[in-house]
């Protein structure tokens, strides 16, 4: 199948985002490798989404085509962004925005207070979008990725659950130009 390129899609782009299922497992694999050096495993994502107590996994489609994928852990009062990753082809579409939207409702919904991640040292333009979502740096855990040498800066947001976040989610999607049609029961 050709991948739909993001000059193929009409404007205005319309991304849908719907919880993983084991059928989008081959898209996000593809993806899951293009991006990292050390791709996670078809049975880590399978037994990932087995625990649907304590995990959420999406992904973003445009025109049938996944594009993007993440993944939340919650545990107590605490979300974990356990995975976010687009398609290079669909980079600089606020696929990552769209898909960190549904994680951080997500894990509001489910009793979280505050969001944490690690991310590559090296990756700026994530730590960006990250900080307009109100992570701020925590510190660093030492050669995390072991596969490049490279650090993790390890970010947290806090008070997520407050009137105060919910309004800083809904400024940051109203700036995302498109469309974005959540699954019922995302919500």
């Amino acid at each position: 199948m050709a991948q739909v390129r993001r000059d193929d899609v009409p404007e205005p782009l319309v991304v849908h985002i719907v919880p993983m299922r084991r059928r989008h497992l081959r898209s996000v694999l593809k993806i899951e490798a293009q991006v990292y050096a050390r791709p996670w495993s078809l049975s880590l994502f399978v037994s990932e989404m087995a625990m649907r107590t304590s995990r959420a996994y999406y992904v973003a489609r445009v025109n049938g085509v996944l594009c993007g994928y993440g993944g939340l852990m919650v545990s107590e009062e605490d979300g974990h962004v356990t995975t976010l990753a687009v398609d290079p082809a669909w980079h600089r579409n606020k696929i990552a925005t769209r898909l960190l939207l549904t994680l951080a409702r997500t894990a509001v919904r489910r009793g979280a207070v505050n969001l944490t991640l690690e991310v590559r040292v090296g990756n700026v333009a994530a730590q960006e979008m990250y900080r307009r979502f109100g992570f701020r740096p925590a510190g660093i855990r030492k050669n995390y990725y072991v596969e490049t040498n490279e650090d993790a800066l390890v970010m947290w947001a806090h008070d997520v659950n407050t009137p105060e976040y919910a309004r800083r989610l809904a400024e940051i999607e109203a700036g995302v130009p498109g469309v974005t049609l959540i699954s019922e029961g995302l919500r």
